[in-house]
Parts: structure tokens; sequence; C-alpha cells
């Protein structure tokens, strides 16, 4: 059982804030070994989606950034399942749970997201559609897709 909670960057708990924080730490510095700043300065603008399970441990996590913050469309970012859970439906709950949170926030045409690139076709399962050419971002191939609002 998973008990996900939507929280702005002001709502958030010190505990809430460090456990997402330490998460986010292991799997994109230590897991994915890329040294690069993740406190961006985005948080603070963002709606963090907590996916707790049943012992009130952080097991999947999300954030929301606001339009006109990273990119004119709002974006979802540090989107991550930790390693013990993978590999059952979790994350694509989270990509949907986000997608569902922004439709229902925002009266803009799109979601724009920068996607590491091994996991393009997992977006392209929600509709999202590359945009651009394949790029280097802190290491890590990424690419810039859309989720256009008529496939919303």
């Amino acid at each position: 059982m998973i008990n996900w909670i939507w929280k702005d960057f002001s709502a958030l708990t010190a505990d809430e804030l460090y456990d997402l924080l330490r998460l986010r730490q292991q799997i994109f510095i230590l897991e994915q070994q890329c040294l690069y700043l993740d406190i961006d300065g985005l948080d603070e603008c963002a709606w963090h989606l907590l996916a707790m399970n049943g012992a009130g441990e952080l097991v999947g996590y999300l954030r929301v950034v606001a339009p006109e913050k990273k990119y004119a469309e709002p974006s979802m970012g540090r989107v991550l399942i930790r390693q013990d859970v993978r590999g059952k439906g979790l994350g694509s709950r989270l990509v949907d749970r986000g997608i569902q949170y922004v439709r229902s926030q925002f009266s803009i045409e799109s979601i724009r997201i920068s996607a590491q690139l091994h996991l393009r076709a997992f977006y392209e399962r929600f509709g999202f559609q590359s945009m651009g050419e394949p790029y280097l971002e802190d290491g890590i191939p990424h690419i810039e897709m859309l989720l256009a609002k008529k496939l919303m």
C-alpha cells in the first residue's frame, strides 16, 4: 500500500525534506554516479509528490515545477523509485499522478520534461514526444520531451 502525499515546499516537514533529499542523492549521485548540484533552486517553487510505504518510508518521489521557472510549461522532474521496490509498476503510477496533478493545477498547454535518454520509451507510454536531439546533462544523455495538451 502506498500513501501519496502532495506538498508544496513550505509544507514539507524537516524530516520529509531530509528524506527526499537523501533519496535523491542516493539514486542520482551515488547509484548513477553523477556528480551534480541536486539542490538547484527549483524545489522552493515546486510541488513534491511523496510515495510512502505502509511503514512510512519514502519509496518514490517526483516534483512538479511551476511554469516559467524552468520552462514555459510546468515540468516534472527528479522522478525516482527506491531501488528495492522497482519493477512493480510504482514508477508508472508515480508519473501518472504527476500528470494528473499538472492537469488539475495549471491551464497550460503542455508538460515538458528533461528525461534520461534510456527512459524515453517509458515516458512515450504516457504520450510524451521527443523534442530535438539528445544532449548531455550532468554527464548523462537526456532528451527533452513534451506532453501536448491534446495528448493529455
